[in-house]
């Protein structure tokens, strides 16, 4: 029997928790400062049933999500198992997202729902691929952008296990790596500052061409 209000309650737990998800992030950038970075479980009660996420998140410096992989499970009155991989806006949504790990064949999500700053897609997620996750060492993340260009980006299985395994992260937990996050990103965001500042006083006191 088919449950569509848990399968919406899946994509928007998603969507909410990814505001917890930067507390296991990987950031971005060409000067990323040296932040932690791992996969890690949440868990949710909701109703009658607890939803549990266990999920990875790459965020680029300017504190847009790149890519997010969760692994949701609901147990309860409901029991159900949904994989979900969030990509960024203006995507080819027919295409849908390839997911690929080490060099396996890739499968293919289907996008199921697009807020405004992220798309996500989902598949059903089975025993099959949880071993296969536990065994692999990385995975490719895969969508096309409006131009049809490939976006692959590289997410690892290292930590998976425990991550699935284990216990979920307490709040406290969840909070202090908030706290590394934000602290990380601003001081991406002030170096970033000081290169702009800096090349506009170079271009200001630049003698005129001749």
């Amino acid at each position: 029997m088919k449950h569509p209000s848990i399968r919406v309650s899946t994509a928007a737990l998603a969507a909410g928790l990814l505001s917890l998800a930067s507390a296991g992030f990987a950031v971005t950038s060409a000067s990323a400062q040296s932040v932690p970075t791992e996969w890690f479980k949440v868990c949710s009660p909701q109703g009658e049933n607890e939803i549990c996420n266990t999920q990875y998140t790459v965020i680029a410096d300017t504190r847009q999500v790149v890519t997010a992989i969760n692994l949701i499970e609901v147990k309860g009155k409901v029991n159900q198992k949904v994989l979900q991989a969030v990509v960024p806006t203006g995507r080819v949504i027919p295409a849908g997202v390839q997911m690929q790990i080490d060099t396996n064949a890739p499968a293919t999500l289907n996008y199921s729902v697009c807020f405004p700053d992220r798309c996500i897609a989902e598949a059903p997620l089975s025993d099959a691929l949880v071993a296969s996750m536990k065994k692999g060492n990385g995975m490719t993340i895969t969508s096309l952008n409006f131009q049809r260009q490939p976006n692959p980006v590289k997410v690892t299985l290292s930590g998976f296990t425990a991550a699935y395994d284990g216990p979920p992260k307490t709040q406290s937990e969840l909070a202090k790596r908030q706290q590394q996050l934000k602290d990380a990103l601003d001081k991406q965001a002030e170096a970033r500052k000081q290169e702009f500042d800096q090349a506009q006083d170079a271009a200001k006191s630049a003698p005129p061409a001749q």
